[in-house]
């Protein structure tokens, strides 16, 4: 299977939105860890983490289609 270049923006992007939650999730485990439980706060941001990493791929997904249009 051959990459071209919209395949490895593809990836490059995709990776790049993962690399960013895995960051915000060291973030957080940094910030509120140190105890057994993950205090209110921690949940919350937990929780704000992920809704905006739902809506960074769906951002991401809509560039990409965007594009591939041109």
């Amino acid at each position: 299977m051959e990459i071209d270049a919209e395949l490895r923006r593809q990836i490059a992007a995709s990776l790049l939105a993962a690399a960013a939650f895995i960051v915000g999730l060291i973030g957080i485990g940094v910030t509120f860890g140190g105890s057994s439980a993950l205090p209110e706060a921690g949940a919350i941001a937990l929780v704000a983490l992920l809704a905006g990493f739902v809506l960074l791929m769906a951002l991401v997904g809509a560039y990409l289609i965007r594009a591939n249009d041109d």
